[in-house]
């Protein structure tokens, strides 16, 4: 029940999208995941690129979201912080998207050595998703780890169900 309630909570939004493309941008978002999390962040930023390029606008902010994270594993802080803010200032129920927005643009600010900003971010992060827990500060930082997809893999294609069923009952209702 809860991958179709988070399921409906991210693509409701996605009746404007073509189904192509968002076949198209939903697998190469899953592959720059499934590329991130086996430690090839070069080839998972190309993924992501590629999957933005498509211009589907209802996964521009999990794209980015996701991005933020590649972007802090391979050093890239600024272009990080940035991928974030489009997430951020995204308007939407996105919740999951912005949590993991904020937890990805906290690693990037504690690296760049803001830590204040690292600190806010990280708050942000927290009070959407208590598992996002702040990284102790206390001490010197070490490299960040980009954290969990705000979309997992197999919610994709449940996704893209769902949408098709919404775009149905729509063209039926008129």
């Amino acid at each position: 029940m809860g991958l179709v309630v988070l399921s409906l909570l991210v693509f409701t939004v996605l009746a404007t999208d073509s189904p192509d493309q968002l076949n198209s941008a939903g697998a190469l978002y899953s592959k720059s995941v499934d590329l991130a999390n086996a430690g090839n962040y070069t080839e998972a930023l190309q993924a992501s690129d590629q999957a933005l390029a498509l211009n589907v606008t209802s996964l521009v902010p999990v794209i980015q979201a996701n991005r933020a994270g590649i972007l802090v594993m391979l050093g890239r802080y600024e272009e990080a912080i940035t991928a974030a803010d489009v997430t951020l200032n995204a308007e939407g129920n996105l919740t999951t998207a912005y949590s993991i927005a904020w937890y990805n643009k906290g690693n990037a600010l504690r690296s760049l050595g803001k830590l204040d900003e690292a600190r806010t971010a990280y708050a942000n992060a927290y009070a959407l998703d208590k598992s996002l827990v702040p990284p102790d500060m206390t001490g010197p930082a070490t490299s960040a780890t980009a954290t969990r997809s705000p979309l997992p893999v197999m919610l994709v294609p449940v996704g893209i169900g769902l949408l098709v069923i919404i775009r149905g009952l729509n063209r039926s209702g008129k």
